[in-house]
């Protein structure tokens, strides 16, 4: 038995079997061959596993995702049997006497440069098809196996150098019982999205991919950052026990579930949720949420090889209002961008893609993708209660013009007939740190905030999130950030708004005391958090909060809030 440790990224204890999902290496070298028939129907096998493979996992996703993400791979199967790329392939082995590695990566990247470089949007998108199916191809000649977590049958625990936005998306929440990464912080979107999937998960642990095999026993231990590989039947049978405590421990907080967040001396705040798709909406609704703080819309964008198109987004959208019956859904504008990327929009590579073109920046540029989805949102607007959230906002410039375009679609729709809610709540994301200096001015014309403080911190403290290695400085208690979420929410109710937070802070039980001091009016967090921190606000006094904050804003460093949170709060 050996342990791994790590970075806590989701609680829970999950025990299973590792499936490593870990790139192949595909590497190959350019061989003469003499055995062209050999070699021809060498080719011609990888072609026809591929065909089953891409036929089976067509089925797959039609029964489990829908229509909609079954018709991609649709499109690798019309790839795959082109007559124009299977011949030139073909006639490559034969002419030149390569083996058909070769001949497969020289031709379809000669494919790919060809559709990458067509005015058409829609032949540009093709570019990534051939992609897929040539890495696919390539993998049978090699005999290497390429994973595919949406394929997952059994209960296992992936084991990852890291886990993209998408990939993450595909996991199966019957299969997949947690994961664990060599990368990654607690803010990292593989560990969000593992919050909302309530499965546990530990990251940053630097080796999981080279200490464990496919097949170990795993312990992943969500609470204290651990990885037990290959546990003992003392060990295993010690962390069964603590499974069962947890699910006791969750049976008592659901009955909580209808019951609204008020702290112990009167005083309501609403706790909301973070979704990333429609069918988050049960664990909203089943964990008691008063509201959605947060509809991460970039979901709706990956995990496929083209834009949604407006009637996919608005029917997402509506689905998501009618489900939430009047209660608050508060929408996040496309972000994508940093470790959030679209391949299928071809944006060039940046050096800090961080600090670059994402979010509202993009969409001020793509105005046709941004316009698309404010009719979508627009159009859904009657069917609940919908406030609108631009995120990365830098200046009231980008403000301005964001709502402009919002304006215009609106009267747009109006014009046509189609109806609009009457009222929409306009409002941003909060962060950059000069957009929370600048608060003030900004609750002048928003009519709300909502404080991105997964952002904001790495922002405030020059630390990447992302990075283990700088992960002590991810500081949601240190006085600095404490500082700028008190002049945001002063600036709001100065101006008679309101101030949520939709970041991972919000659902922090050393952070909840001094959030409630500071005034914060929402919190929105994974929808699995919401019982626990209702649970929490329950036992404390609105009017001692306010004494532990003001305390707070006057200490030198976390530890020393940490310590006073501590002290006052029953923790």
């Amino acid at each position: 038995m050996s342990l791994l440790h790590g970075i806590s990224a989701s609680n829970g204890i999950a025990i299973a079997k590792a499936y490593r999902f870990v790139e192949p290496d595909l590497s190959f070298s350019k061989k003469t061959v003499e055995d062209i028939p050999e070699e021809l129907s060498r080719f011609q096998s990888a072609v026809s596993i591929s065909k089953s493979e891409l036929e089976s996992i067509r089925d797959t996703a039609a029964k489990g995702l829908g229509a909609d993400e079954a018709a991609i791979f649709d499109a690798h199967i019309l790839v795959l049997l082109d007559p124009e790329l299977l011949t030139s392939i073909e006639d490559k082995i034969k002419t030149d006497h390569v083996n058909a590695e070769h001949a497969l990566k020289e031709t379809s990247d000669m494919f790919i440069t060809m559709f990458e470089q067509m005015d058409n949007e829609y032949m540009r998108e093709r570019a990534s098809d051939i992609r897929d199916v040539a890495k696919r191809l390539l993998s049978h000649l090699l005999n290497v196996e390429i994973v595919n977590p949406s394929m997952i049958s059994e209960k296992v625990i992936i084991i990852a150098e890291d886990l993209t936005p998408s990939d993450t998306a595909q996991l199966n929440r019957e299969f997949v019982k947690g994961f664990t990464t060599n990368i990654g912080g607690k803010t990292s979107h593989s560990a969000i999205m593992a919050r909302t999937l309530e499965i546990p998960a530990v990251v940053g642990t630097k080796e999981a991919t080279k200490l464990i095999q496919d097949g170990d026993i795993i312990i992943v231990d969500g609470f204290k950052g651990e990885v037990h590989i290959n546990p003992t039947p003392d060990v295993i049978a010690t962390y069964e026990n603590e499974q069962l405590k947890y699910e006791q421990q969750k049976a008592e907080w659901t009955k909580l579930v209808d019951e609204k967040t008020t702290t112990a001396d009167g005083h309501h705040v609403e706790l909301a949720a973070n979704i990333g798709t429609p069918e988050d909406l049960e664990g909203v609704i089943s964990n008691g949420g008063e509201g959605i703080g947060l509809y991460r819309t970039e979901f709706l964008y990956m995990g496929r090889n083209q834009l949604p198109t407006e009637e996919e987004q608005y029917e997402a959208y509506k689905k998501v209002l009618q489900g939430m019956s009047g209660k608050p859904v508060v929408v996040r504008t496309l972000d994508i961008g940093g470790d959030k990327e679209l391949p299928y929009l071809n944006l060039p590579k940046e050096m800090n893609p961080f600090l670059g073109l994402r979010a509202i920046r993009l969409c001020l540029e793509e105005q046709d993708i941004f316009r698309t989805q404010l009719r979508a949102l627009l159009r859904a607007s009657s069917y609940g209660n919908l406030k609108i959230m631009f995120p990365m906002i830098a200046t009231l410039d980008e403000f301005r013009q964001a709502k402009a375009i919002l304006e215009e679609e609106k009267q747009e729709l109006l014009n046509n007939n189609i109806n609009v809610a009457t009222t929409i709540e306009v409002g941003i994301m909060v962060e950059i740190p000069s957009t929370a200096i600048l608060a003030d001015q900004f609750a002048k014309e928003v009519d709300f905030f909502s404080i991105g403080t997964n952002d904001l911190i790495q922002y405030t403290m020059a630390a990447d999130r992302m990075n283990e290695r700088v992960a002590y400085l991810y500081q949601p208690y240190n006085p600095a950030i404490l500082r700028l979420v008190k002049m945001v929410i002063d600036a709001s109710h100065k101006e008679g708004k309101w101030t949520g937070m939709c970041g991972e802070m919000a659902g922090d039980e050393i952070a909840i005391p001094l959030l409630l001091g500071l005034g914060l009016d929402e919190f929105s967090m994974s929808a699995t958090s919401i019982l626990k921190a209702r649970t929490q606000i329950l036992k404390l006094n609105k009017s001692d909060m306010v004494e532990l904050a003001n305390e707070a804003l006057q200490m030198s460093t976390a530890e020393d809030v940490v310590q006073a949170v501590m002290a006052r709060s029953n923790l």
